[in-house]
């Protein structure tokens, strides 16, 4: 790679962690919070490392280290929160949000309900709201928006909340 200017590597560096960087942003579920601010972040900091690139490189530690955080802040960091994007709960609640808007759908509703919901979580084997227990004996999350959906009916946490917004659409975060 030596016969490359360092410009050009720079160039090619920082294509590839915004093509990287978009891959896995898009490759997960539109519905999902994509932790904007940390892929963001992570791109700023794989653009700062292939800026480096452009410096002259005249010891090869700084180039190492550069190469390191390139690798990191370019690959393995939007690789790993794509990865860990959709945990069990998570898929869950995005199957019981899908189901619940194919029921109003079917009904000929411009808006998912809190009984769609319900229903859909249930027809799964799941539950709506929080596990009532000695400590918290209030139920919350079961009567409106945003609703905390849990995937079996005797689970505390891990547990996601869905909330529809303008109707149909559908956000699912942890919660």
């Amino acid at each position: 790679m030596q016969s490359v200017s360092p410009r050009v590597r720079a160039l090619l560096a920082a294509v590839l962690c915004v093509v990287i960087a978009l891959g896995a942003a898009l490759a997960v579920d539109s519905r999902l919070d994509r932790h904007w601010i940390l892929r963001g972040l992570t791109l700023f900091l794989a653009l700062c490392c292939a800026a480096l690139l452009l410096t002259d490189q005249s010891r090869q530690f700084r180039l190492v280290i550069t190469a390191i955080g390139l690798l990191m802040f370019g690959l393995v960091f939007p690789v790993t929160t794509t990865i860990w994007a959709t945990p069990p709960e998570i898929d869950f609640a995005l199957a019981v949000a899908t189901d619940a808007k194919n029921a109003a759908v079917k009904d000929a509703r411009s808006a998912v309900t809190v009984a769609d919901v319900k229903a859909a979580a249930e027809a799964r084997g799941g539950a709506v709201g929080s596990l009532k227990t000695e400590k918290s004996p209030q139920v919350r999350g079961a009567d409106a928006f945003p609703l905390i959906v849990r995937a079996k009916p005797d689970q505390g946490r891990p547990r996601a909340c869905v909330s529809f917004v303008h109707g149909l659409d559908a956000e699912v975060r942890a919660c």
